[in-house]
Order: C-alpha cells, then sequence, then structure tokens
C-alpha cells in the first residue's frame, strides 16, 4: 500500500512534471552520444577511442553511483539526493565547457555522472514505488521523445556553430534546471518499506535486469558511432543532423504505444523480439553503403529499446515492489551505455565497422538468452503472469 502525501506523490500533476524533466535530464546521454562523441572528435581533436573513454568516464560515474543508491533506495534523503545530484553536475558540466585536455575532462565527466547517477536511481526508484509504474515511465519516456526532438533540432547545429563547449553549456543548463525543480521532489513511502527491502531480489529480475543491460550495451555500441559512421561513408553532416532530428521525432512514438499496450502485450514476448531485432538494425547501421540503407535503421534503431525497456519496467517492479530493482535502471541501461563508447571506438580503429556489426549480433544473442531465461523462471511464477494480464 502506497501512502502519498495528496498534490506531493508521483501520481500528481506536479509529481509526474517533476519526474518527466528528471528522467529527460538524467537520460540524456542515451539521447546526446552521437552528438557527444562527435563533438569531442571534431571540436577537440580527440580520436574516436579517447571520444569514447570521455564519454565512458561519465557514464562509468552514473553506473558506480546507481550501484550504490539502489540498495539503499528507501533509506535516502531523496529531495537532497536529486536537487543535489543535478546541482553537482550542473557545476561539473559548466566546468568542463570551459576545459579542453583529455585528463580533466574525463574527471569533470566522472564526477557530473556520479552526481547524475545518484539523482537518476532516485528518480526511478520513485517511479517504480508509483500507483502504475508501467503507465508512468510510458509518460516519462514520452517526455523524453518530446526532449529529443528539441534537442536534435537545437543542439547540433548550435555545437557545429559556436564549438565543443557549447554542448556542455547546454548540459550544465538542463542539469540545473532539474536541480532547481527537484526542490519539490514527490514524496512516497510504504507501510512495508522495511520488510520489502531486506528481502532477496527474484532470480527473474536479475535476468531482466541483464538483458536490460546488454540491449542498452548494443544500443550505445552503434549509436555512440552513428555520427561518425554517417561521416565516413560520406553521407555529410547535414544529412547526419537531420537524420537526428528524424530519429527524435520517431521516438515521440514508442513509449506513448507501450503505455496503451500495457495489458495487451507480454512484456517477456516483447524482449524476445525486440533483442534480435535490435541487433539486425545494428548490422545495417554498421554495414549501410547507402543513406536510404543507414536512415531508414538508424531511425528506428533507439525505438526499440524504448517501447521495450517501458514493458521491462513495469514487469520488474511487479517482481520487486520495494523500488530498490527500479533504483538500479541507471546502472542497467548505462553498464551498458559505459561500455559501449569506449568498446565500439576500440573495434571500429582495429576491425573496421565490420567488427562492430560482428560484436552487435553476439551482445543480442546474449540478451536473447537472457530474456528466454526470465520466461523460463517465470513459469508459475504469480508477479510475472500478472505483469502480461
Amino acid at each position: 500500500m502506497q501512502i502519498q502525501t495528496p498534490g506531493r506523490g508521483p501520481d500528481s500533476r506536479r509529481g509526474r512534471a517533476i519526474l518527466m524533466l528528471c528522467h529527460f535530464v538524467g537520460m540524456v546521454d542515451l539521447i546526446a552520444l552521437p552528438v557527444w562523441v562527435g563533438a569531442l572528435v571534431q571540436h577537440y581533436g580527440f580520436d574516436l577511442e579517447h571520444a569514447g573513454m570521455t564519454v565512458t568516464a561519465f557514464l562509468l560515474g552514473a553506473v558506480g553511483a546507481s550501484l550504490f543508491a539502489a540498495p539503499r533506495f528507501n533509506r535516502l534523503p531523496r529531495t537532497a539526493c536529486v536537487a543535489g545530484g543535478y546541482g553537482i553536475a550542473a557545476l561539473a558540466f559548466l566546468l568542463a565547457s570551459r576545459t579542453t585536455g583529455f585528463g580533466p575532462l574525463a574527471a569533470l565527466h566522472l564526477a557530473a555522472g556520479l552526481a547524475t547517477g545518484t539523482a537518476l536511481s532516485v528518480t526511478h526508484g520513485t517511479i517504480g514505488r508509483s500507483a502504475r509504474p508501467h503507465r508512468l515511465f510510458a509518460i516519462v519516456g514520452t517526455g523524453l521523445g518530446i526532449g529529443a526532438v528539441a534537442f536534435y533540432a537545437a543542439v547540433p547545429p548550435a555545437v557545429a556553430a559556436h564549438g565543443g563547449p557549447t554542448l556542455f553549456t547546454v548540459f550544465g543548463g538542463l542539469m540545473a534546471l532539474a536541480a532547481l525543480a527537484a526542490t519539490a521532489f514527490p514524496k512516497v513511502a510504504s507501510e512495508q518499506e522495511g520488510r520489502e527491502s531486506s528481502g532477496p531480489l527474484p532470480r527473474a529480475a536479475w535476468f531482466a535486469i541483464l538483458g536490460v543491460s546488454l540491449m542498452a550495451l548494443n544500443q550505445a555500441l552503434t549509436y555512440s558511432m552513428l555520427d561518425r559512421i554517417g561521416i565516413m561513408r560520406g553521407f555529410g553532416q547535414e544529412r547526419v543532423n537531420a537524420l537526428l532530428v528524424v530519429c527524435g521525432l520517431v521516438n515521440l512514438l514508442p513509449a506513448a504505444v507501450a503505455g496503451l499496450l500495457e495489458k495487451r502485450l507480454d512484456p517477456v514476448r516483447v524482449a524476445l523480439v525486440a533483442a534480435p531485432l535490435q541487433a539486425a538494425l545494428a548490422v545495417t547501421i554498421a554495414l549501410a553503403t547507402g543513406y536510404a540503407q543507414y536512415a531508414l535503421a538508424a531511425s528506428v534503431y533507439a525505438a526499440v529499446l524504448i517501447f521495450m525497456h517501458t514493458f521491462l519496467f513495469g514487469l520488474i517492479a511487479r517482481l520487486d515492489p520495494s523500488g530498490r530493482a527500479l533504483a538500479s535502471t541507471p546502472a542497467m541501461m548505462m553498464t551498458g551505455s559505459a561500455i559501449g563508447p569506449a568498446l565500439a571506438g576500440a573495434v571500429v580503429m582495429r576491425f573496421g565497422f565490420g567488427g562492430q556489426a560482428a560484436l552487435a549480433l553476439a551482445v543480442g544473442a546474449c540478451a536473447t538468452l537472457c530474456f528466454a531465461l526470465v520466461a523460463r523462471r517465470g513459469r508459475g511464477s504469480a508477479p510475472v503472469a500478472a505483469a502480461a494480464e
């Protein structure tokens, strides 16, 4: 049973708006990866490996913070964690906008990641404690899509016109806005909080978490190189930037559609289709020789993960009502994202885009296996069965 302060809970209008903003700002890495890596290469003179390592420093910080915060979710001062976390991240990115060296930039990215991961863990744990986690995650996911359209329309041209520091100034401004909004962060508690926080997570939940992490890895492997693939294939920066806007428009749909289909589709079956589909699209993007083929696959690539993750978020909320597993959502998404840019850069420099395609197939196969194990463990499980009703 959820206990919420009237007008202050996650299901209130104000609560949903704050959670939507905090989700968008915390997940900005998933939107910005191609722009981020491209800016570090083009405007800072980094090679693909060092550009990937810089972004990875942010993501590793977020992962570490999430792994620390998630099991302590029900004991943390939530408003302080979110407002303070985004405030520190804002300061780190504003300092990064005045820095050019690899070492200082990597250190500031790490600090920003630690702060952002803490804030985002509390945000996702709070969504998981709402009355309908699947529906609320679909709402904030749609907000992420709306934000992505604005980001792709405004930021890449601004970076091209004014240089790489513009990107970090934008990040700092977004983090500061989230910190201000989070001073009114929604309240949620449970009568069973202490008891729910002490039990082990079901194995099906662990397999679901691993599967989501692997799909996030595949997302980062390809999406972080999307800009560079287009440029190195000779498609031109303007056409690549136009494609990113199209990606943002397409990404408005999957979370909203997933919300509407909450009661109609089995979440595990959705995941079993999404994982191999994502891998096939990754191969198409990596090996595409024509712009039409590249653009078609890239335009729907992120949508697959967004659609699937909405269903898995709801499933994990049922498997673990305490919110601890969902507080680890940044770790699920950003472990893969943290490894992806640096790994993709290293693979492409040594084996070309063909090596990246082969890696995407292998990761996709592992993700599919994880979801198959969720289905096997879920047979006869009331929570999993309930998720499909």
